[in-house]
């Protein structure tokens, strides 16, 4: 399936992957687009995408290894959320809401009807909106290193106060050096990836970017509407993650009724990092009838 008509001139197809613009309620939105291929034995491709919603500040690249360890039968939809990598800024904040109305359009733009959606830390929040406020747009949900917003188990102090602001993503060797003590996991014993991962490069995105995504989700909480949410869920929890403690994994595998619990041995990052475990168990998820 391809958009009607992507908006940037620079649109491009290599081995059935998209890059292109498409706006969305007036937001000029960059999207990358993998469809699926059938599999060696001949098994159709899925009729349903899966939609990657990213942490805070984190451009659409990031998830790169997790989408090569996807099955190959799955199409993937990843795109930058206004302000952030080559999505211009908005011109006025957002909130959840807001933001799950222009996911479920920029989908139905792409000719799908409907999705699963993989939302990692912050985008994990977006998710939870999004299976709530759209559940026959919906179909699936994974969540990964994320919680329930305002009301969870929550970080250090330390912690937090790294978070606030986005020089993770512009300096390379201060990513580094907080590697550890944030992400936790492998990058405990391999600090320099973090610099690899998250290193300023072209399209970083604006300060007024990361923080429209810290207001968007600026005293929101999903822990009212996770027994509401029906869809099957499959939960991602790393046991050594200092950005999302495990008890909040448990937490929403409790409150969820059709959810599972897998509890992966890494850190916040660990969809990245250990994407050759999680990538097959993903699939294995999505693809189940």
């Amino acid at each position: 399936m391809r958009p009607p008509t992507p908006d940037a001139a620079t649109a491009s197809d290599r081995g059935g992957v998209e890059s292109f613009d498409l706006t969305v309620f007036a937001h000029r939105v960059r999207v990358v687009h993998r469809e699926g291929r059938s599999g060696e034995d001949g098994s159709p491709v899925s009729r349903v995408p899966l939609v990657l919603l990213n942490g805070i500040g984190a451009r659409l690249e990031l998830l790169a290894p997790f989408v090569d360890h996807l099955d190959e039968r799955i199409p993937v939809i990843r795109f930058d959320v206004p302000g952030v990598g080559e999505s211009p800024a908005p011109l006025t904040p957002y909130r959840f809401s807001g933001m799950a109305a222009l996911v479920r359009r920029l989908v139905k733009r792409l000719g799908y009807d409907r999705a699963d959606v993989l939302g990692i830390s912050w985008g994990g929040g977006l998710a939870q909106q999004l299976a709530w406020q759209s559940p026959r747009f919906c179909r699936r949900v994974v969540l990964c290193a994320t919680a329930t917003g305002a009301l969870m188990f929550p970080a250090g102090p330390q912690v937090l106060s790294k978070m606030i602001t986005p020089q993770r993503y512009r300096d390379p060797e201060y990513a580094r050096q907080v590697a550890a003590e944030l992400y936790g996991g492998s990058m405990r014993q391999e600090p320099e990836v973090a610099g690899s991962l998250l290193a300023a490069r072209p399209g970083l995105g604006s300060s007024w970017g990361y923080a429209c995504q810290l207001l968007a989700g600026w005293g929101w909480t999903s822990l009212p509407l996770l027994p509401f949410i029906r869809q099957r869920t499959l939960i991602l929890a790393g046991d050594d993650d200092p950005i999302i403690p495990l008890a909040n994994g448990r937490v929403m595998s409790t409150l969820i009724p059709r959810s599972r619990l897998h509890i992966y041995n890494d850190g916040h990052l660990g969809l990245v990092t250990s994407a050759d475990e999680l990538g097959p168990v993903v699939s294995a998820f999505l693809l189940r009838p």
